[in-house]
């Protein structure tokens, strides 16, 4: 008999009982049996042991991926002397003068003139050719005696400055020797303290010049932070950080993002986990990766603000810390300059 015949019953075959013997019958079934558990078998399906063919009756556990960015303004000016510094350049400039060779006067004044007559009078005055370093003369009895005292005000910089405008103002020689040249007003520097300063003025980009300001904003839900946004599908952080600057302030902030590396990330995980029914996902928080920016020019302006922020500040390092979480300044204070 062909292999992968079928037999059929004996109870069907006319001559089953009277005319075979028991071991042909005996062959006969176990064939039978056999040909029929291979037709059970081919019957049913492959299993298939991809593991990832399954459907997942479970979402994927993630963290939203979020771009932020700390906007800074550095500082625009030199930070404060220290007391023991400015004592130190006094007594600096004082031994210059006591080691430097005497100020040949008659080779810049002619001899009788009208600057002649002025430069002595000044050198009456002041004893010396330096101009701010106080009633000190370098080649004297005294002049071993160039130390600042404790509490002088030579070493302050606002004494420094009013001898130096008193010095450059012109003098009644010209008038008695007839001299009618008119000479330019002096103007006295920009103070170091503005009048933001003065008016404690938070938005103001013209205040603490000697610090490094940071921009923070009040989100919709009354938090002050870094400006944030999600980043969107295959969108690198450097490009979702210029994206953000522009819907957070607008565009007439002229900013550079520097370089393409995160200075740090906050991680916020939710009391409530997030499904995402469409890509199977359950959110657990968000993990914002913040990116390094400068602003060189302009200001930030809301009134196009695309994430419902409701107000900025620009504020330096330790001012930052009375407005935020202790939670968010714990992962932000590193990234944040001392001065």
């Amino acid at each position: 008999m062909p292999k992968g015949t079928s037999l059929p019953a004996l109870s069907h075959v006319p001559w089953a009982s009277s005319h075979i013997c028991k071991s042909c019958r005996a062959t006969i079934s176990r064939q039978r049996r056999y040909a029929t558990a291979a037709a059970a078998v081919a019957e049913d399906p492959p299993a298939n042991n991809d593991a990832s063919a399954l459907p997942s009756s479970s979402p994927q556990l993630a963290y939203q991926l979020r771009a932020g960015v700390v906007l800074s303004r550095p500082p625009q000016i030199t930070r404060d002397l220290t007391p023991f510094e400015k004592a130190f350049y006094l007594y600096q400039r004082r031994l210059n003068e006591r080691l430097a060779l005497p100020f040949s006067h008659w080779f810049y004044f002619p001899k009788g003139s009208a600057a002649e007559k002025e430069w002595k009078r000044k050198i009456r005055d002041r004893r010396n050719p330096a101009h701010e370093i106080g009633t000190y003369s370098s080649s004297g009895k005294g002049a071993w005696n160039d130390e600042v005292l404790i509490g002088a005000s030579e070493s302050e910089t606002e004494h420094q400055v009013d001898a130096l405008l008193e010095d450059a103002q012109p003098s009644n020689v010209n008038e008695e020797e007839g001299a009618n040249s008119a000479r330019e007003p002096v103007e006295r520097p920009m103070p170091r303290v503005t009048e933001a300063d003065k008016e404690g003025n938070t938005k103001s980009l013209d205040r603490s010049l000697q610090r490094t300001l940071y921009l923070l904003i009040k989100n919709a839900e009354g938090r002050w932070i870094f400006p944030h946004t999600r980043v969107m599908g295959k969108e690198s952080l450097h490009t979702a950080a210029e994206r953000l600057l522009v819907q957070t302030g607008g565009i007439n902030m002229n900013t550079w993002v520097v370089g393409n590396v995160p200075i740090g990330h906050y991680e916020f995980n939710f009391r409530r986990h997030i499904a995402q029914q469409k890509e199977n996902l359950e959110e657990l928080g968000e993990k914002t990766f913040f990116m390094k920016a400068r602003i060189m020019a302009g200001q930030a302006n809301l009134a196009q603000n695309a994430f419902g922020d409701t107000d900025f500040q620009w504020l330096s390092k330790e001012e930052i810390e009375n407005f935020v979480t202790q939670q968010y300044w714990a992962s932000i204070r590193n990234m944040l300059g001392d001065r």
